[in-house]
């Protein structure tokens, strides 16, 4: 990793997570595989940024550690990429065992449960998906009615005056690591 740390990514330690390094390859990997207007990929530390936003909105009365594990739901792809569901899914289980490896790891790290309650998970997924509408409609070229018939109706009030504005990987670097230490400092 560039802080100098070395990950073993099939047996991952937390003392070897770094938020640094999270945030600079989250910054450099493309959502959408890169399929998406503006000047600068769709990145998933933007993304993550993104749900975490959309997670205190939706449940603003949860804890804090909840809106952290929201900052970091997509944290493994760092060091694994970004790969959309079938692809994951032909990949198999040995891609799963990875992640689930990975998350742990991270999650020790910055003090939460090496596996987020169930609850928890549907309540991050559900930002997850209204953030793909937003993403597909704002900047991947599609349609409401196709946003709709992929990721569900969402409601405007959550959405509200959000939007996605592409930046430079450095810009969304910094401010990923700002919100996480914004959030470590509040737990």
């Amino acid at each position: 990793m560039l802080s100098g740390r070395r990950l073993d990514l099939l047996d991952p330690t937390p003392v070897d997570i770094e938020i640094e390094d999270i945030a600079h390859g989250l910054a450099f990997v493309a959502r959408w595989n890169g399929q998406t207007k503006g000047d600068f990929a769709y990145s998933v530390a933007e993304h993550s940024l993104l749900v975490e936003s959309l997670f205190t909105r939706l449940y603003p009365k949860a804890p804090v550690k909840w809106r952290l594990a929201a900052l970091l739901h997509d944290a493994p792809e760092y060091v694994i990429g970004d790969m959309i569901s079938p692809v994951k899914a032909a990949v198999g289980p040995g891609y799963e065992d990875l992640d689930q490896r990975l998350t742990t790891a991270i999650h020790v790290r910055f003090g939460l449960p090496a596996a987020l309650p169930k609850t928890i998970k549907s309540k991050i997924k559900r930002a997850d998906k209204i953030s793909a509408w937003m993403e597909a409609v704002q900047i991947a070229g599609f349609s409401e009615a196709e946003a709709n018939k992929f990721f569900g109706r969402i409601d405007p009030q959550i959405t509200g005056d959000l939007s996605i504005d592409l930046r430079p990987p450095v810009e969304v670097r910094r401010d990923f690591v700002s919100r996480h230490a914004e959030l470590l400092a509040q737990l």
